[in-house]
This record gives structure tokens, C-alpha cells and sequence, in this order.
């Protein structure tokens, strides 16, 4: 740490000149609120120079002594402009008023949109919250992950599934951050939902490639969420109920003006409603539940406190009750994580961010009988455990220059395995648990550079650490994003970026539950290792406010892991009756490979206006190779999907005003080619001899399949379209909201997996291939309120 110290004092003193400098710094602000907002833009046209408010909001700019006009953007908000005399250095905090399309402020001269030419990274697309809530959605509920899915690059997985897969990678290979914390298994209902709720959240970025050396861990992505504050004026809320479940919102102040709160919550009831259908002596449930919460507190200019958490759950359960006997089944799964946070400002240059970190997930399945006062009991469980401090520090001593630099501890506690089970009628019982700990450290710093004024970089290094089972990984991690402006609204960009991640998820693909395990690298399984070189065009349309991307990509893995052909989670391995031995028997279900994934992507976005919304195309291979799987061959990913269409509009029809109210329109069309998956080439009948005592020295028959390679075959082409139109009006005390929307609006029959189907006619066997489709046609209405 007294290295990176060391670099900061130097290059402050290199930015030292002979004529005065001073410093402009504070917080980007909502008005009404004080949510602090993250991504705005301050521009000072006149020297051409500018920057970006921080995660927390926080900005700072040193410029020469001088008079200069500012301009302040942020998607959603009216344009500011100001004057300032800088003739010392100031606080001065930003406010900016929320827009509507028809209420625009006009700045002469100045830009109305925030350009993607100006910045230095590329394969990095932010979504704003309101279209995430504006586009319609499976029964109603709204989706971030969903939304995603929507993007180039990435492809989701079977149909409904929240599922994502980032230029080639697995979904272990997304690193999902909810306020600083890890999310391990960011999904309800068996993959169809995700946890995160809208209501609750500030901000949602996604980055696909050219990672900042400040991020690591995963190969493919990270999904960076931020929560709200929540507001520090007055007392807010916001609820909702739909067709499966309802939610509810409310912040405040705590004290007004310095500290504020936040609580959203959200729970199905299709157990609840389901319940009266049900007859019989067995009864069966679902449901699950999210709870975001949120506190901060400002001590003093210098110094802020926040303090938030997410606690969500799954549970499907089966009981029934007879004469003389009882059974009792169930799954159930969630995360938890809560994340202290401490922003410390050393001097209107320097911002730190020292945050506290828990991150936990478990999944639970449970079988219990008993009859004539015996009892048969197994109980399953797997998960890991987090525990994490993390010290970030912002530079920026002058125009030219954003450095960023600090460290990253986790202590992982992983249960691959821990079974007990209870036989009374046997009198065997067993209690076998595998606990594996290990550490992962990181530490970084990169400089987000302007080099004239036409090109800029974004250097950076990443050490990364890893001890688990005696065994030590320290890798490097270089980075770059290069940026050159060929014109104001035109820049041609490249990136280029080493990765490593030392935790993996066991993934089997047959069962479509969250019984996937994370293990951690190992002395036999080694580190997965990526790198990824992206190059591409970016266009900012400004005075029709949108702007169009064209990036193509290559990127390599290897040591990436698979279960071996017919090993599943239950399959412990040999010592499975030895904790100690337990603890490694997965290593010897799992098989090693490489990946390699290329492509190209395009995107149209348009974040402000009556219209907004996007246009998407990715065009993709993925293959993958295992020396112990399709005798070593290489084959198609299962999500490999070579074209992938996604058509998002969202167009308000009137605005909202005191006689009718507003009316918004959303439609969303998707197209994607199959999937490959694995099918028999033929089936026969393989005589079996069965000789010994008591046989009848017969043959009897079994149905064998061939196969000539692990994922030859593709099902059929994904494409539907969704629409949605949300009618508004304010109320007296509330502002109201009518959603109505229709899933698969053409009731498209999309194939969700096949199965080879047998049938006698008398003389022949038939065999047909035959498509299961999910989703019909589904329309939803809900209803919700602000006040």
C-alpha cells in the first residue's frame, strides 16, 4: 500500500506548475431528494476538459485560475449550467432537476446527451432504471437480469430462464455486485426470475470486455447494481401488485438533509392462491420473498457512512399427512449479503471508500418419512460463505488524470457437500460434512488518461492471490482501454484484458436447479485463465440523442471445468465417509478444458426522448475441448448461438398532465438461432446375457443409443415478441399506474427442450423426436402507486 502512496505523491507534485490551479469538487445531487448520482457528466467546453462523478457521486476538477462556464448531463435530468470564478478552491454541490421528454432545457452549444465517443472504455453498456421498469416482462415482473438478456453479447439460456451468458462464458464466469457484494445465485423460481428488484436500485452497468483493473475474479462480465440511498427530504413509497406477487417501498429521512433509509420488499403468493385448489392428503407450495434495506448517514463534509443488505429466499415444499405415516419434502436456496461502507475524503483530490462485506449462499433439499413411529430423514446442503474488506482509493490531480487504486480481501468458507441423514428402521445414521477455506486477495491501480486531445487510455494492473488447501496462485493481470477521437462524435477504440478466476460452479445441465456448487481452485484444479482483445467504432448521433457501437471480440480460456459424463451433485466420490477426504472428493468428478469464444456486436441505443429503447445484434461461435469428453474433440457450447436479434422501443404517447395522464407504450422482439444439444443418431436393441442360478438362460433386450459428438444437433430457432402499455394519471394524494402486458404476444411455440418419443404400431417401433415447449401466450396486469 505505501507503494501506491508513494505513486500519488509523485504525480501530484508532477502536476504542479508554475501558475496558480485550483480545485472544483463536491457531489452530483437529485433535487428533492439528495440522492447522490453516479455517472454524471461535468463538462467545461471552453478548454475542452471534463469528468465523471464517481460511484458515490463525488466529483473534483483543478483547472487554472479563470472564469469558466460548466455544463452538467445526466440521463433523465435537465441539463445545468453555471458559471464559476475560480480564483480558489471550492465545494459546490450539483443539483439537477428529473426531465421529461417535453420539458427539456435546451443549452446552447452545449451537448444534450452524454457521448459514448468520450469515453475511454468500450464493451460497456449502462441501462437506465426506468427503462429496465418500462419493459414488459414474464407475468409482470419486472427483471433486471431479463433486461440484460436483451443486450448484445449476451445470450440467455432456455426459455424463461434469467440465465446469461457473456461472449461464450458460463454464468459462473459473471461477477454479479449488489452494493459491493458478491451475489452468487442471483435467481428465483428455478432460473425464471432474478432477485434484484428494480424499486431499489440507483443504477445498473454492464461490462462485457476492457475491464478496469479494479474489477476481477470472473472471466466473462461483471453486472455492477447499486441501491438507493433512499430519500433524505421526505418520506417516499412506492407498491405494487401483480398477477404472482406484490411489493412495497418506502424511504425517508432519518435525520433530514444528512441521513436517510430505505426498505423494499417483495413476496409471491401463488402458495397462498394455490392452496384452495388442492385436494387430497398431500399438499404442495411455492414462494419466494426479497428484502433490500438500506441506511446512511453524512458524520461531516469529509466523512459518510452507509450500511445496506439483501436477504432473499426460495422454498417449494410437499407434505402429506396419512393414517399411519407422514412425509415431508422440500428444496429450498438464497443469498444474503450486507455491505458497511465508509467514504472518507483526505483532500478535494482524493476520495476513499473502505467497505465491510458479508456474502452468503445456501441451498437446502430435505426428505423425511415416518411411519409406525420410525423416521427416515436426509437432509442435503451446499454453499459458500464470504467475508470481505475492500479499500478504494479515487486520484484525480488534474484534468488529464482519474487514478484509482486500493485492494481487495476475501476469506471464502465453501461447503461443496454436507449430508445427514437418520434411519430409525436401519439404526444407521450419518453426518458427513466437506468444508473447504480459502483466501483471495487483489490489489490494483490504473489511470484513466488524456493524451491531447484526441486520445486517451486506460492503463492498468491487477495482482491477484489465491491460497486454498496449502497451495498458492499469484498471477498478473494487465489491462488496457485506448480510445482516439477521430472526430468530436467519432472515436475508434480497443481494449485488452487478462483474467483470472479462482472460483468455479459445478454446473449440471439436466436439472435446471440451484444445485449447482461453487468449489475453489485447488493443488489439482487449477486457476480458469482468460484473456480478451476487443476492437471497435463508437458514434454519437447528438443532435437525434442516440449513438450507435460496433465492437468485435476474441477471447481464450482455459482450465475451465465441467461435471464428467454421468457424475452429478450427489456423487461425493470415494472418502465419502470421511470428512477430511470428503473435503477433495470433487476434484475427482470434474474434467478440465479450454474455450474459445470470437464475434461481432452492434448496438443502436437511445436513452432520452418520447422514444427510447435499443437495437442489438451479436453475431457469435463458442467451442469448447476436453481431453475426457467427445474423445477429445472440439464442440459447440451449449449456449453457443451464431445470430441473436433484440428489438427493445418504449414510446410515450402523451405525458402526463392534469386532465388524462400519461400512456406509455413498450414492445420487445427477440430472435436467436438454436442452441446445440446432444441427440441420439439411432437407437437398437442390444441382447444382454443373464446366466447363473435360477435364470432362464435367456437374452433380455436394452435400448442403446448412439451418439457421434456431444452437441452436433441445434433446436430450433427462439424469437417472440412482448408488448406492454402503462397508463398513468396523478391522484390527489398518489400518482397511480394501470400495466398491462402480453408475453409472447404471437404465441410463438419455442422449443424449451426434446425428448425422442416410442410408439408400436402392431409391427414397427416408432421413434419421433418431439419439441416441449414452455411459455404460450401470457398476458399480466398490475396495478402500483407513488406517493
Amino acid at each position: 500500500m505505501k507503494y501506491i502512496m508513494l505513486l500519488l505523491f509523485v504525480t501530484t507534485i508532477l502536476s504542479v506548475q508554475a501558475q496558480k490551479k485550483f480545485t472544483i469538487s463536491g457531489y452530483v445531487k437529485e433535487a428533492g431528494s439528495a440522492e447522490t448520482l453516479m455517472g454524471a457528466s461535468i463538462a467545461i467546453p471552453a478548454v475542452r476538459a471534463g469528468t465523471i462523478s464517481n460511484n458515490y457521486g463525488f466529483y473534483s476538477i483543478t483547472l487554472n485560475e479563470g472564469i469558466y462556464e460548466f455544463v452538467v448531463t445526466y440521463v433523465g435530468y435537465k441539463p445545468k449550467a453555471f458559471s464559476v470564478t475560480l480564483d480558489k478552491s471550492i465545494e459546490l454541490d450539483l443539483i439537477l432537476d428529473p426531465a421529461n421528454a417535453l420539458s427539456e432545457v435546451v443549452i446552447t452549444g452545449s451537448k444534450k446527451m452524454q457521448r459514448l465517443a468520450d469515453e475511454t472504455r468500450m464493451s460497456v453498456i449502462e441501462i437506465p432504471i426506468e427503462q429496465i421498469k418500462d419493459i414488459p416482462a414474464l407475468l409482470g415482473e419486472k427483471d433486471v437480469l431479463k433486461v440484460i438478456q436483451l443486450l448484445p453479447g449476451v445470450q440467455k439460456g432456455s426459455e424463461g430462464s434469467a440465465g446469461i451468458y457473456v461472449r461464450g462464458g458460463g454464468p459462473d464466469q459473471n461477477l454479479i455486485i449488489l452494493d459491493d457484494a458478491i451475489v452468487y445465485n442471483a435467481y428465483h423460481l428455478f432460473g425464471f426470475f432474478s432477485l434484484f428488484n428494480g424499486d431499489a436500485l440507483k443504477s445498473v452497468e454492464l461490462t462485457k470486455g476492457g475491464f478496469p483493473a479494479r474489477y476481477g475474479g470472473r472471466l466473462s462480465s461483471v453486472i455492477e447494481m447499486n441501491m438507493k440511498e433512499g430519500n433524505k427530504e421526505k418520506l417516499h413509497g412506492e407498491a405494487g401488485i401483480g398477477l404472482i406477487a406484490s411489493r412495497l417501498l418506502l424511504e425517508g429521512p432519518i435525520v433530514k438533509g444528512k441521513s436517510s433509509f430505505l426498505i423494499s420488499g417483495r413476496r409471491t403468493y401463488v402458495d397462498v392462491l394455490s392452496l384452495p385448489f388442492q385436494t387430497g392428503d398431500t399438499k404442495a407450495g411455492y414462494y419466494f420473498y426479497d428484502l433490500n434495506a438500506k441506511a446512511n448517514y453524512e458524520i461531516n463534509r469529509k466523512n459518510r457512512i452507509y450500511l445496506s443488505g439483501y436477504f432473499g429466499r426460495d422454498k417449494f415444499y410437499a407434505r402429506g399427512k396419512y393414517e399411519q405415516s407422514s412425509s415431508d419434502f422440500g428444496l429450498g436456496w438464497g443469498n444474503s449479503t450486507a455491505t458497511f461502507r465508509w467514504n472518507h475524503l483526505y483532500n478535494n483530490k482524493l476520495f476513499a471508500n473502505t467497505s465491510l462485506i458479508f456474502s452468503n449462499f445456501l441451498f437446502n433439499t430435505y426428505e423425511e418419512n415416518k411411519s409406525n413411529g420410525n423416521t427416515f430423514s436426509l437432509n442435503y446442503s451446499s454453499g459458500i460463505t464470504d467475508f470481505s474488506i475492500k479499500h478504494d482509493l479515487d486520484f484525480r490531480p488534474n484534468p488529464n488524470h482519474n487514478i484509482r487504486a486500493g485492494f481487495n480481501l476475501i476469506y471464502h468458507v465453501f461447503v461443496p457437500s454436507a449430508i445427514v441423514t437418520k434411519n430409525d428402521y436401519s439404526g444407521q445414521n450419518q453426518n458427513v460434512k466437506s468444508n473447504v477455506v480459502s483466501m483471495e486477495n487483489a490489489i490494483y491501480i490504473e489511470d484513466d488518461m488524456k493524451l491531447g486531445s484526441r486520445l486517451k487510455l486506460n492503463p492498468g494492473l491487477r495482482i491477484s492471490h489465491f491460497n486454498s488447501q496449502n497451495t498458492n496462485y499469484v498471477l498478473p493481470e494487465p489491462r488496457l482501454n485506448m480510445a482516439y477521437k477521430i472526430k468530436s462524435d467519432l472515436a475508434i477504440k480497443t481494449s485488452y484484458a487478462v483474467m483470472n478466476q479462482y472460483v468455479h460452479l459445478l454446473s449440471n445441465s439436466g436439472l435446471g436447479l440451484p444445485t449447482d456448487l461453487w468449489v475453489p481452485s485447488s493443488t489439482n484444479l487449477k486457476p480458469t485463465k482468460g484473456w480478451q482483445l476487443a476492437a471497435g467504432l463508437a458514434k454519437d448521433f447528438v443532435e437525434k440523442e442516440f449513438s450507435v457501437s460496433i465492437e468485435g471480440y476474441y477471447k481464450e480460456s482455459k482450465n475451465i471445468i465441467a461435471y464428467k459424463d454421468g457424475a452429478s451433485f450427489l456423487d461425493l466420490g470415494p472418502g465419502n465417509n470421511n470428512t477430511n477426504k470428503g473435503s477433495y472428493a470433487w476434484e475427482q468428478n470434474i474434467v478440465a478444458g479450454k474455450g474459445w469464444s470470437y464475434g461481432g456486436e452492434f448496438l443502436l441505443q437511445k436513452k432520452t426522448g418520447l422514444l427510447t429503447g435499443w437495437v442489438g445484434y451479436t453475431l457469435s461461435w463458442t467451442q469448447m475441448q476436453f481431453d475426457a469428453l467427445n474423445f477429445g474433440q472440439k464442440f459447440w457450447a451449449r449456449y453457443d448461438r451464431r445470430h441473436d436479434i433484440s428489438v427493445v422501443c418504449i414510446y410515450k404517447i402523451r405525458e402526463e398532465n392534469t386532465e388524462h395522464g400519461a400512456i406509455k407504450l413498450s414492445v420487445v422482439w427477440v430472435y436467436g438461432t438454436g442452441n446445440a444439444i446432444t441427440l441420439p443418431v439411432a437407437e437398437y436393441n442390444s441382447p444382454v446375457h443373464n446366466p447363473g442360478p435360477g435364470s432362464n438362460m435367456g437374452f433380455n433386450g436394452n435400448t442403446v443409443s448412439q451418439y457421434t459428438g456431444r452437441n452436433q444437433f441445434r433446436m430450433g430457432a427462439y424469437h417472440r415478441m412482448d408488448i406492454g402499455i402503462q397508463l398513468t394519471k396523478k391522484m390527489k394524494y398518489y400518482l397511480r399506474t394501470w400495466e398491462f402486458s402480453v408475453y409472447n404476444l404471437y404465441n410463438r411455440a419455442n422449443p424449451y427442450f426434446y425428448y425422442i418419443e416410442s410408439s408400436f404400431d402392431g409391427i414397427n417401433t416408432k421413434r419421433t423426436l418431439t419439441q416441449i415447449s414452455l411459455f404460450p401466450l401470457i398476458p399480466s396486469i398490475s396495478y402500483n402507486i407513488k406517493f
